[in-house]
């Protein structure tokens, strides 16, 4: 492979049934290609890499394939499909509205409207990162969704819903997607790793799909990145992963857990310092901490839920832990650390605020303002 960008273009699903994490959404979106009750115009919101233009751009392909799309999805073998999985299908347009943000190029949208397909029954114009666009844009926007062309499908896609005005979520039909499951994730590294001839172990996989947090693109371009530098028929194991991404090792993480657990600051100072002269990512870290601390907080308060981001050994010994802090301080150093994570954004020294989400931790002070 010359890219880590290989894996998740070579690997993109082709049809619905492809898609993982989304049930909710797919079911409904093949109800209404088979029913051919298709909205006009769609709004997808939800974290990055979740599948977003990927089911996108199956919405376009199903509705132009050749073949019956009585069970709501592609046929994937006619000359449309061929097309479209080729990237050539015409009819398909996409917007990237973080770099064509202004009216002038909702306009001219407006204008490839006026236009019939070229090869299927539907023009499909996906528009990423909607809420990018300007005031005026918008409202330009709005006088389309309102008025469609009936050969005109609109697919809007945003990380942030929340800056979307309430006139443009009124005219589409609104799908929320979710952070895909690490279990999910993990099952689908191990099948892209059995199809590449690659030899990973199970802790491995693991690793990546946890720290891609919900987001299949990213685990698929972590694999990428340790496919790319690790030597043809080497196996790759999570101590060479640790090493190549500069993460912490999960003794490091115990012994820091257990530090804050028997408010001992001066332990868990000891360790957070030895990692970054060792050169490891502090908001990384931190990532992990909350982690794990979140792990705890399921352990104690829905004992009997699958946190199967952990085997029973770990989750023995998180129990254990668990009992060790006292009441509310699991919830508390969540929080603490949660806002130590966004502060190391602006801090002129990145492991600074962790340092005093420790000490806040053990000493049971207030020190961060944005503390409740």
């Amino acid at each position: 492979m010359s890219s880590n960008l290989v894996l998740y273009r070579k690997y993109r699903p082709k049809t619905f049934e492809e898609i993982i994490g989304q049930p909710h959404i797919v079911q409904t979106l093949k109800n209404a290609v088979a029913s051919d009750r298709v909205a006009h115009a769609y709004l997808f919101s939800g974290p990055r890499g979740t599948g977003k233009t990927t089911v996108a751009r199956l919405i376009a392909k199903t509705l132009n394939c050749e073949n019956e799309t009585k069970k709501g999805d592609s046929c994937d073998a006619c000359a449309v499909c061929a097309e479209f999985n080729e990237g050539k299908l015409i009819d398909l347009i996409e917007i990237d509205a973080a770099s064509n943000r202004g009216i002038d190029e909702i306009r001219e949208l407006r204008e490839m409207t006026r236009f019939s397909p070229t090869r299927g029954k539907y023009k499909t114009y996906i528009v990423d990162e909607v809420h990018m666009l300007t005031k005026e844009a918008f409202n330009a926007l709005l006088k389309t969704l309102e008025e469609p062309p009936s050969h005109s499908i609109f697919i809007l896609a945003t990380t942030e819903f929340e800056k979307v005005p309430e006139t443009i979520i009124s005219r589409c039909q609104h799908f929320e997607f979710r952070k895909i499951p690490a279990s999910e994730i993990k099952n689908s590294l191990e099948q892209i790793c059995r199809a590449e001839g690659v030899k990973i172990d199970d802790a491995s996989l693991h690793f990546l799909a946890v720290a891609s947090d919900g987001s299949l693109r990213d685990a698929q371009s972590l694999l990428g990145q340790i496919i790319v530098g690790t030597d043809a028929g080497q196996s790759i194991t999570l101590p060479y992963i640790r090493q190549y991404f500069g993460a912490p090792d999960a003794v490091a993480v115990k012994e820091f857990l257990d530090a804050l657990a028997e408010k001992n600051p001066a332990a868990a100072l000891g360790i957070l310092n030895r990692l970054v002269d060792a050169g490891q990512d502090p908001d990384y870290f931190a990532k992990l901490i909350i982690n794990s601390l979140r792990g705890h907080l399921l352990a104690k308060f829905a004992p009997a839920q699958n946190i199967g981001e952990y085997g029973a050994a770990e989750v023995a010994e998180i129990k254990n832990r668990g009992e060790k802090f006292g009441e509310g301080e699991i919830e508390r150093a969540i929080k603490i650390f949660i806002a130590a994570a966004d502060e190391m954004k602006i801090s002129p020294i990145p492991h600074l605020p962790i340092e005093l989400a420790i000490i806040e931790i053990t000493s049971g002070s207030t020190i961060s303002p944005s503390i409740k």
